[in-house]
Parts: structure tokens; C-alpha cells; sequence
């Protein structure tokens, strides 16, 4: 999604280095997630884990995307619309073991 948004918005083949950054600091976020796989779609998490200017920047860029994903990425798509309804698990308390 990123990707799609730099190349529209910013124009360039490869991804600028703003772009880059706002990238590596999703990867960043989704390997220290406690959900793990079972991460559900933002909107659905009890916890935010990007601040507050780079929740904006993703939002922009989702916004952007998400529509023209059905077209270039139709699987990814579904897939993500289907994550979107999922409810996270319970996470375990401190201390438990699973």
C-alpha cells in the first residue's frame, strides 16, 4: 500500500525515503506486536502502537490504496477486508503461561 501511494503521490520507481521510513516503522511495529498472526485490522486493536504522526501518514496512505488494491492485489484485498471484521484475542495476563 505504501508502495502504490509513493508511486502516485510522490513519483518516484522505487519508494522515497520518507516512504521508506513510514515502512520500516510498520515492519518495525507488526514484529513487536503482541498478537502476533493474530494481529486484527487497527481499527479492531486495543492497542495503538504508532504514534500519532505516523497513524496519520498510514491512514493516508491506506486511504489512498485501499480501493485500488481490488485491482492490482484482488487477494490481498479480500484478505485484508476479511481481517478488518476480525476481533483480536484475549491477550494473556502477566505472568500466565500459554
Amino acid at each position: 500500500m505504501v508502495e502504490m501511494y509513493c508511486r502516485h503521490h510522490h513519483g518516484f520507481a522505487k519508494l522515497c525515503e520518507s516512504c521508506v521510513e513510514l515502512a520500516d516503522y510498520a515492519d518495525r511495529k507488526l514484529d513487536r506486536c503482541p498478537y502476533g498472526g493474530e494481529k486484527p485490522a487497527c481499527t479492531n486493536c486495543p492497542i495503538h502502537c504508532y504514534s500519532p504522526e505516523q497513524r496519520e501518514r498510514m491512514r493516508e496512505a491506506m486511504r489512498f490504496a485501499g480501493p485500488r488494491m481490488l485491482w492490482t492485489h484482488p487477494y490481498l484485498a479480500i484478505r485484508h477486508l476479511l481481517d478488518e471484521g476480525r476481533q483480536p484475542p484475549d491477550l494473556p495476563k502477566t505472568g500466565e503461561r500459554s
